[in-house]
């Protein structure tokens, strides 16, 4: 089965070698990786370059500016669809999530056709966030399950693997949303179709390099998509 890793990156320079090493050190077979670059300042889409001119498992995708999580993923996704894996990972670049975990989800996946790796289906599993921070995301999980009733504990993390037949069947060209938001609104298409999900526990430390993405835009869009989805859905009209 072909599976590829999308990473969306911006000033990555610092994580990036290291990620690729880490996830070609798993000995997957048939493992690929695509970094998905906003034109980082800092010179990240040089060095994925220098590492592609020795090995053919590195793609990428080089986009004029900083666009965005949620259409980076998008268009990973397409790509992954274009050139026919079957599964296809998502994860940050910045060592919050552990590469030796795709092993878990490549375990589950089988029965599944979306795994989540789950800050909190046991407990809370995050490592080094202020607490404030970690407030924000727990609430953030909260109050989506509240409103749209998925039966998810992690709704807004970043750490999944799709069977392709999901990607194929969610309209990709009408996800346009960023964030913590990207991350609801494709668990919520996928649930609301009827796709298989499964949460596995793993563990977030904060970033070990770089600076967080994170903004107060990101934490609007999610609250109002959470509304936006079930409003959409109860009027027939989800796409």
């Amino acid at each position: 089965m072909k599976l590829i890793v999308v990473i969306p990156t911006y000033n990555e320079a610092q994580n990036i070698n290291k990620l690729i090493e880490a996830l070609f050190g798993l000995q997957i077979d048939s493992l690929e990786v695509l970094i998905i670059d906003d034109n980082s300042p800092d010179g990240t889409a040089e060095i994925v370059k220098e590492r592609m001119q020795s090995d053919k498992r590195i793609h990428l995708i080089e986009r004029e500016g900083k666009q965005g999580l949620g259409t980076a993923y998008v268009r990973g996704f397409k790509y992954a669809l274009a050139h026919d894996y079957d599964y296809i990972v998502q994860m940050d670049a910045d060592f919050s999530h552990d590469p030796k975990e795709i092993k878990s989800f490549l375990k589950v996946i089988p029965d599944y056709d979306l795994v989540i790796g789950s800050r909190y289906i046991m407990g809370v599993n995050v490592v080094n966030w202020p607490l404030s921070r970690l407030l924000l995301s727990y609430g953030a999980n909260l109050y989506t399950r509240f409103i749209t009733r998925m039966p998810i504990k992690d709704g807004t993390g970043g750490f999944k693997c799709f069977r392709r037949e999901v990607l194929e069947t969610v309209n990709l060209n009408e996800i346009h949303s960023d964030g913590y938001a990207f991350q609801i609104e494709m668990n919520f298409k996928t649930w609301i179709k009827g796709f298989r999900i499964k949460e596995i526990p793993i563990v977030f430390v904060d970033r070990i390099a770089g600076i967080s993405k994170m903004s107060k835009k990101i934490i609007r869009e999610a609250v109002w998509i959470v509304w936006k989805m079930t409003f959409l859905n109860l009027c027939g009209k989800l796409k």
